[in-house]
């Protein structure tokens, strides 16, 4: 993220013209007047026929503006109905016009001294790692990758779940593979296992956090993958509505589960209201409310070990209100997340032009600056905060180059 009168003038009468009737102001001197008869207009001969009187001469106003035929002048209804569309058009124009500005404003000034990366950052990985397709190789290069950055963990796709909460061991055959594998090349490197669905909370079909059956299961396949080796578990559930008290109870659930084995319990989280109540308001505009408000968000982030904003995909059309934006999101994140969370804000390392992202606004260097603003006018000196790289399959050079030159250094 909103008319006429008519005038005429009375025409004088110019020296040299007598009008019957008209009397010249102004004194008389004597002499100057010549008594005389008054010369007769000779009449016209012929019969004297009957019709409308002659109008007057017409004025410029008259001239320019003919009268309109019988029939199109305006109807009452008509000027209603433009003055009430001009009334929407002014209620949806200026608060976003209004929006648009205070979030550039949000770009503006410096960020602070020592905002740049806390070791904690993070990277969603494809399915690639853990069904067949990488190799050796292709983990050491992924090791090298990371020793120039800050982060810590990998988010590597492992699922889909089913729609009954379910987990079929064939979707991941390699994951333990991998885990090991990164384990060696790159220690001290925390592989979670990125597990997720689609909520059938705007459609027929999908997950139903409602049955409980369903979050039993969620919950069993959590402890099955962990059994694998993973030191983690990350969760991707979407669409998810602000105020979803399943999904709090299933977070409660699982954080008994990782909590006994001493893993992580991670999860993506949806962006928080730009303004009170937002999320409502567009859920009966669009039927997508999209947006979570502060109090859900804190909620979430005091069920979980990270918890990790997808601050992309935000309708933003420029880089300075996409950025403007991210520092609102980081400031707003920060002020409902407790310290003994870890917060992450996403980072856009995909190029997409579509409804929504527009990949010439959402770039890694405006999200970057936006969250060290974000972060030096919250809590500059908070130590469990990082960023997290979405994804690793469509990220270019240019993404990592922003990231290490703009985060890391």
């Amino acid at each position: 993220m909103e008319r006429s009168g008519r005038t005429g003038e009375t025409p004088t009468v110019e020296e040299g013209a007598v009008e019957a009737g008209a009397i010249k102001e102004g004194p008389v001197e004597e002499g100057l007047v010549e008594e005389g008869p008054a010369e007769e207009v000779p009449a016209e001969e012929g019969p004297v026929e009957e019709g409308p009187a002659e109008e007057g001469p017409l004025d410029d106003a008259e001239r320019a503006t003919p009268e309109p035929p019988p029939g199109s002048r305006p109807r009452p209804w008509a000027r209603w109905a433009r003055r009430v569309a001009l009334g929407l058009v002014l209620i949806v124009v200026l608060p976003v016009l209004a929006a648009q500005i205070s979030l550039r404003v949000n770009y503006t000034g410096d960020p602070a001294d020592g905002t740049y990366t806390r070791n904690k950052d993070a990277i969603w990985l494809g399915h690639a790692w853990v069904d067949g397709r990488k190799k050796d190789a292709d983990v050491a290069t992924l090791a090298r990758s990371l020793e120039t950055t800050g982060i810590r963990d990998l988010y590597v796709h492992s699922g889909p779940l089913e729609h009954d909460g379910t987990l079929p061991a064939s979707v991941y055959p390699r994951a333990r593979w991998f885990i090991d594998a990164v384990h060696r090349a790159a220690p001290g490197i925390r592989v979670q296992a990125w597990l997720g669905d689609v909520l059938a909370s705007e459609s027929p079909d999908g997950m139903r956090l409602e049955r409980p059956e369903t979050r039993a299961a969620v919950v069993e396949s959590t402890r099955q993958i962990l059994a694998t080796g993973f030191d983690g578990v990350h969760f991707d559930l979407e669409p998810l509505h602000s105020g979803d008290r399943n999904y709090l109870t299933l977070l409660d659930s699982l954080r008994r589960v990782t909590r006994a084995r001493d893993a992580q319990l991670s999860v993506a989280a949806h962006q928080i209201d730009p303004v009170p109540a937002f999320h409502s308001f567009w859920g009966t505009v669009a039927g997508h409310p999209k947006w979570w408000s502060q109090k859900f968000f804190g909620q979430v982030a005091r069920r979980v070990d990270q918890i990790a904003v997808m601050s992309y995909d935000t309708m933003q059309p420029l880089e300075s209100t996409y950025g403007g934006y991210v520092a609102q999101q980081t400031s707003l994140a920060l002020e409902v997340t407790p310290r003994s969370t870890d917060l992450l804000m996403g980072l856009p390392f995909f190029h997409e032009n579509r409804f929504g992202h527009w990949n010439h606004a959402e770039t890694v260097p405006a999200a970057v600056r936006g969250v060290r603003l974000g972060l030096s006018r919250t809590d500059a000196d908070r130590p469990d905060f990082g960023v997290a790289l979405y994804v690793d399959f469509a990220a270019e050079a240019g993404d990592w180059r922003a990231y290490r030159d703009g985060w890391v250094r």
